[in-house]
């Protein structure tokens, strides 16, 4: 793999920093630093109402990773496949809403990186602890692939894995810290990617756990 080393840069006017990483791929460093406070505050009612899960993969595998979802779908696995739903599969009740923060960031952050309008009806929220990853993979439940995808870190430091189309593509190494974000879309929409095992370290907010939060227009 490649250690990506990242030249952030400021954009004129005050605009955000932006770090291209391809056509369609940017890190927004600090980009949601404003506003950790505020997504750790209404990520509590989120979690409280559906509560943090090892979903299965359909090889019958726990995930490292506990998740859960908010948004008007959920991302889901279990035994018969990938895909979103309406309802929790835990109690079967909707997923919580979206909170007004998590969707204001998620807009503000696709307009910066050339998506004005994104309007993201799901978003999987992952926890990390020490040793957690993801494998590489494609989002490809979604209904259709024009809109782009955000991801926002908070928390402890990780290591995002960067694909390319092909599975076998090289992969960049791309360090991410608390409050960055990362867009991708376009013509990078079906890139590969997943996190490298999350390393020991410890946050103020979060623990030694890494949370992400991933919009995305399911519907």
């Amino acid at each position: 793999m490649q250690q990506l080393a990242i030249d952030t840069h400021e954009a004129g006017g005050g605009a955000p920093a932006i770090v291209r990483l391809g056509p369609g791929t940017v890190v927004l460093p600090g980009f949601a630093l404003a506003r950790a406070d505020a997504l750790a505050a209404q990520l509590g009612p989120v979690v409280d109402a559906a509560p943090w899960r090892h979903m299965v993969t359909p090889g019958g595998h726990p995930m490292s990773v506990a998740m859960t979802n908010c948004g008007a779908l959920g991302w889901v696995s279990d035994p018969s496949g990938y895909r979103y739903q309406p309802a929790d599969p835990l109690g079967g009740r909707p997923w919580p809403p979206m909170p007004p923060a998590f969707r204001e960031l998620a807009r503000a952050a696709a307009e910066v990186a050339g998506w004005p309008g994104f309007e993201p009806d799901a978003c999987l929220v992952n926890r990390y602890a020490p040793g957690a990853r993801l494998t590489l993979h494609q989002d490809r439940n979604e209904a259709d692939f024009s809109a782009p995808i955000v991801s926002v870190s908070l928390g402890v430091a990780a290591t995002f894995l960067l694909g390319g189309a092909r599975r076998r593509d090289p992969v960049r190494r791309v360090p991410l810290v608390h409050g960055d974000v990362m867009v991708w879309g376009g013509t990078d929409r079906l890139r590969h990617h997943g996190v490298a095992p999350l390393r020991t370290g410890w946050h103020e907010c979060f623990g030694a756990c890494r949370i992400n939060l991933t919009f995305r227009r399911a519907a």
